[in-house]
């Protein structure tokens, strides 16, 4: 088993990750809504210049990312999903794109998949 983490720079392509994913298999996936240091530091930057910097305040709420978390059984389907969803966001070697993480999980329990739920 192994956890899955993607933080999805555009917004825009979550419907498009999502249904990447579940064309592989991938489901019970959990969505965040997420920002990351820079962006935050630019809200503030906003929040201090409010009058000059309004329209980058108003942006900041648009500019948000998604990161989804799933287990997946196995790196073959960890590669697979990193595979599939740079056919959707493009090579993650660019900016702008996303990052993607997976580590081995030992025990999982409660997820909906049978073949998931297990314990060493």
């Amino acid at each position: 088993m192994h956890m899955l983490l993607f933080v999805l720079d555009d917004p825009n392509k979550l419907d498009q990750v999502l249904n990447a994913w579940e064309s592989i298999g991938v489901t019970g996936v959990t969505i965040l809504e997420s920002t990351g240091i820079n962006r935050h530091k630019q809200h503030q930057l906003a929040g201090k210049a409010f009058m000059a910097g309004i329209n980058r305040l108003m942006q900041y709420d648009e500019e948000g990312h998604y990161t989804l978390f799933t287990i997946v059984k196995g790196a073959d389907k960890v590669r697979a999903c990193i595979e599939i969803t740079e056919t959707v966001v493009g090579n993650l070697k660019e900016p702008n794109t996303g990052v993607i993480a997976a580590w081995p999980v030992g025990i999982v329990k409660g997820v909906p998949n049978p073949e998931l739920d297990t314990e060493d």
